[in-house]
């Protein structure tokens, strides 16, 4: 049993501010607007919060554009040090903060508190790289002039954040800007906005000025967010979704010739070769497979198995998969909280259905829990043929299927056969192996003998219709900065 009480869940809620932030105030939408929030492990509602409009995006947008000059000017050390304290209040309330992200999203409370460290870490990396902005000064090659280079912000900026990483997809985009002295419209996720409520509160704890940062929460994400990418005076977008909604962005953008930043859909490929460690195969297989319940864009979604170990290596696999304890968030001991919504749910049977159709062999689980909440069994499934939709499809949910492969060529074509180019996972003990598979991948990550990738201090992000741009490390911030040359004559 949870030690988690209703009352205390309540309180978590009830905390949070409901209202749209806009130019350092919480304020109604138009016509006092609201949508629901639900508990996807319940279907209960947890509260509503504010459902804003166009003319309340343009407001936001009209907040960030005036704060912009000001906020340029704002000395870097003290841009950093309101990260750094943005970072301290994230520590200090990662159990209530944590709470609150495994109600309105579902993840089990030990992954939640892990994302708000992780959260938490992108407000401290960026709160460094602010002072460390730099330019240059160079002799031109005739001798009669000097080049100075200069980085200034890019300016207001369009900030769209997911649901299945509520907080840290908010610091990863928050962090830069802010370091950068870029103010922001940031739309969260429909699912998910109580993260976003939260750590608008924190930073203006933090000492964030007015107008810097805006937060629009909507169940019209297109209606509202098209115009302001339209408008003009937004001068960067920053978006992480998926592809097929990423493409749509991209085109809007392209009328202003917005700054973009895209972290779209993955199809990433899990590669064992026959001399890898099984048991270190194994437990990178389970968190790159099962990290966030399967929702997320760096998951594995293909795993790809040399005959040789095959056998061993699913069998192990369907083990640790079919002892996972499956239940709401808040419970003690659970590993696999509920997938986001109904949709989330249809689309993981739809696509174990489709393979199973096809010839797949189902080792564990391939069905829905039953009971209230979107629950789906963690499944492993072998001989999956190519053309299942499930090959090539971004799963988001707790499945892994299986195939084998004979050569090293095999494998790697495999992998690469994807419009996707995230992340790849590749284990085996042969270093000459090692360093000609991860150059051959075409993946703009590749994680070599572990399960995670992702790291505040290093670049994020992927190639072909993955995205483009990176997010985090020392090129974090350059994405929310421009650069200006000048030309001085002697």
């Amino acid at each position: 049993m949870s030690e988690i009480t209703e009352a205390r869940e309540r309180a978590v809620v009830e905390a949070v501010a409901k209202e749209l932030f806009i130019g350092g105030k919480w304020t109604p939408a138009t016509e006092g607007r609201t949508f629901p929030v639900h508990d996807p492990a319940t279907g209960a509602v947890l509260c509503e919060v504010a459902d804003a409009s166009p003319a309340d995006g343009a407001t936001a947008l009209d907040a960030a554009v005036a704060a912009q000059a000001e906020w340029a000017e704002h000395p870097p050390r003290e841009r950093g040090e309101i990260l750094r304290r943005g970072y301290q209040l994230l520590v200090d309330r990662a159990n209530d903060l944590a709470l609150l992200m495994t109600l309105e999203m579902g993840k089990p409370l030990a992954e939640a508190r892990g994302e708000i460290v992780y959260a938490a870490e992108f407000f401290r990396w960026f709160a460094e790289e602010a002072v460390r902005i730099d330019g240059g000064y160079a002799v031109a090659p005739n001798g009669k002039g000097r080049f100075l280079v200069h980085k200034q912000p890019v300016g207001p900026s369009l900030l769209i954040t997911p649901w299945n990483f509520p907080m840290a997809m908010g610091t990863r985009k928050i962090g830069p800007a802010v370091a950068a002295g870029c103010t922001m419209v940031i739309k969260p996720a429909a699912q998910t906005p109580l993260s976003m409520l939260a750590l608008a509160g924190i930073l203006v704890e933090a000492g964030l000025p007015e107008g810097v940062l805006n937060v629009l929460t909507t169940s019209d994400s297109g209606g509202v967010m098209e115009p302001l990418i339209r408008d003009g005076r937004a001068r960067k977008l920053s978006f992480t979704g998926s592809t097929a909604v990423g493409r749509k962005l991209l085109e809007q953008c392209a009328d202003k010739v917005l700054r973009t930043s895209m972290e779209l859909g993955g199809n990433a490929p899990f590669l064992v070769f026959d001399d890898a460690d099984i048991d270190a195969a194994v437990d990178g297989a389970m968190q790159a497979k099962m990290r966030n319940i399967g929702e997320a864009c760096t998951a594995a979604n293909r795993f790809y198995v040399q005959r040789g170990i095959a056998d061993e290596f699913a069998r192990r696999l369907t083990e640790r998969m079919a002892a996972l304890p499956i239940g709401r968030g808040t419970e003690d001991g659970v590993v696999v909280g509920p997938l986001i919504d109904e949709a989330a749910i249809e689309k993981v049977s739809s696509l174990v259905t489709d393979a199973a159709q096809r010839g797949a062999r189902v080792l564990t689980g391939g069905a829905t829990v039953d009971g209230p909440g979107n629950f789906y069994q963690p499944t492993v499934l072998t001989g999956v043929p190519r053309e299942a939709k499930l090959a090539h499809e971004e799963i988001f949910g707790p499945v892994a299927p299986i195939s084998v492969f004979d050569s090293e060529d095999e494998a790697v074509t495999a992998a690469n056969d994807t419009e996707y180019g995230l992340v790849s996972y590749v284990y085996t003990r042969d270093l000459q192996r090692a360093l000609r598979v991860v150059e051959r991948l075409e993946a703009g990550m590749v994680g070599l003998n572990q399960g995670i990738v992702s790291n505040p201090a290093a670049p994020f992000g992927g190639i072909k219709q993955s995205g483009l741009g990176r997010e985090g490390g020392t090129v974090g911030i350059e994405e929310f900065l421009e650069t200006k040359y000048v030309a001085v004559a002697l």
